[in-house]
């Protein structure tokens, strides 16, 4: 893996540093276990360094720059971006454990949001309003000033591309905390800005404990806005340290999300997305399909397409670009195998298969496939955040919206089904940020709007929704008589 720059440094003012601390992390590559090199150990000082470059860029050069300077420079950077996607694609692989195929198609992600966004920048509009005689009044979007950005390790490139790229195309200076576990793409981010002549100080990375880097992140005086990616326990302190300051905040928490499919359901086309919506980055996905909710008449047919979907997976190194790779670490996987204890042998329908040449100190667990619990089984209920998918039969459509709206949770749901009234109907009763219609995830869709109810959180990312969400709404009322 090569690598362009040192990951031992936080990223402040466009340069690079030594923590204040003097202290690293280690880094561990989740196919082997093994160390892979160190990271800074960012503290509250450098919080504080990077908070106060930010500001000094919204006062100097990057304040000053106009909607369509800062979409050239993200365009700019999405090229820069485009040209190193293999090597950003191994980066995410060897850091993350993602299949090497979903790391480049993940860097490929990061390229088209700062495209998107570069040329978004200046196309986000105010609207004039009709008031009393004598008066103009219309609005204006400006940026919040410094928005801080604390990214999970699942999907470094494809959140940082969401989150920062729409915050700095509405004018605001960033500090990104990227998880410890995996921050390399993050780095590499930076530099990658710096060369396309982002301004100093608008753009600033600071590794380390969330406990520590990430708590005095979200507890800054200086921060005007946080955007946080994560678990619902850690989006609870987050939103109460951002309380203290009156500071808004975008969280996304995970989900539960179900894919609905009905008796008319066209089965060859759905057994794809219903399989690799739950096993994508080994399940480690907020918007992950971990639960299939199928017509009782449909249900024995399913269990055996999806059982076999699931014999045929097979589970090894990211490098090895297999279906399936490692959890991001030993934590996780006991984690993930706790659940599994929670059922016996009889309810497992189905498990992929561990190659006999993976990594001993690998975080290996095989794709299961679950049936025959009821919807209230800690399986069906709680975020496992693992290669884990469980098949429950419903017996018409009300019972269905009652299983897949019965968690806290509500991100993404799916409706597979040939029935247009029925589709329009699922569409508004499931409690879900958003609802496919005999698909899931749509490509990615760096265009559509993304973001929950309930315990998934609140505020939008991606799309325009998402400039909106980092900007501030400024009303104009001018009276001339």
């Amino acid at each position: 893996m090569q690598l362009w720059f040192d990951t031992a440094e936080v990223f402040i003012g466009g340069r690079w540093f030594l923590p204040a601390s003097g202290e690293t992390l280690p880094l561990e590559n989740p196919s082997t276990g093994e160390d892979i090199g160190r990271i800074a150990r960012g503290t509250a000082a450098d919080i504080d360094n990077a908070v106060t470059a930010a500001q000094e860029a919204l006062e100097g050069e990057w304040g000053a720059m106009t909607a369509a300077e800062r979409g050239r420079v993200l365009m700019r950077l999405s090229w820069l971006i485009s040209k190193k996607v293999d090597e950003l694609a191994e980066i995410e692989a060897t850091d993350v454990g993602k299949p090497l195929t979903q790391a480049r198609n993940d860097a490929i992600a990061l390229a088209r949001y700062m495209e998107f966004y570069g040329g978004a920048a200046d196309k986000v509009m105010g609207e004039t309003i009709p008031y009393l005689d004598g008066y103009t009044v219309y609005t204006l979007r400006e940026p919040h000033g410094v928005t801080g950005h604390i990214v999970p390790w699942n999907y470094p490139m494809q959140i940082i591309g969401r989150s920062v790229g729409a915050a700095l195309a509405m004018g605001n200076a960033c500090v990104l905390k990227p998880a410890e576990e995996a921050c390399l793409s993050a780095l590499a981010f930076a530099d990658l800005a710096r060369q396309a002549g982002l301004p100093d100080g608008a753009l600033n990375v600071v590794p380390g404990l969330g406990e520590e880097a990430g708590a005095a992140l979200t507890a800054h005086p200086g921060v005007n806005h946080i955007s946080f990616t994560g678990s619902v326990c850690v989006g609870r302190e987050v939103q109460k340290a951002a309380a203290d300051n009156i500071v808004p905040v975008t969280l996304e928490l995970g989900g539960k999300s179900p894919q609905v499919v009905f008796e008319d359901a066209d089965l060859e086309k759905a057994l794809p997305f219903l399989v690799n919506a739950g096993i994508q980055n080994a399940g480690q996905t907020c918007s992950a399909s971990s639960r299939i909710l199928v017509h009782e008449s449909l249900y024995d047919e399913l269990c055996i397409h999806m059982a076999a979907a699931y014999d045929a997976l097979r589970v090894g190194p990211a490098m090895d670009d297999l279906n399936v790779g490692p959890l991001i670490s030993a934590r996780q996987k006991e984690i993930v195998l706790g659940f599994l204890t929670q059922t016996d042998n009889n309810h497992i329908l189905s498990r992929g298969e561990i190659m006999e040449d993976a990594p001993a100190g690998g975080h290996y667990v095989a794709p299961t496939l679950i049936s025959g619990i009821r919807p209230d089984h800690p399986l069906a209920q709680d975020e496992i955040f693992g290669p884990v998918q469980v098949i429950i039969p419903f017996r018409d459509e009300d019972h269905a919206v009652e299983i897949a709206n019965s968690t806290n949770f509500g991100l993404v749901a799916s409706v597979w089904s040939r029935d247009g009234a029925r589709q329009m109907r699922m569409a508004r009763k499931l409690r879900a940020g958003q609802v496919f219609i005999n698909n899931y995830g749509a490509g990615g869709g760096v265009e559509l709007p993304f973001g929950g109810v309930g315990h998934s959180g609140h505020g939008r990312e991606k799309g325009f929704e998402a400039l909106y969400g980092f900007s501030v709404l400024k009303t104009v009322a001018a009276h001339h008589g």
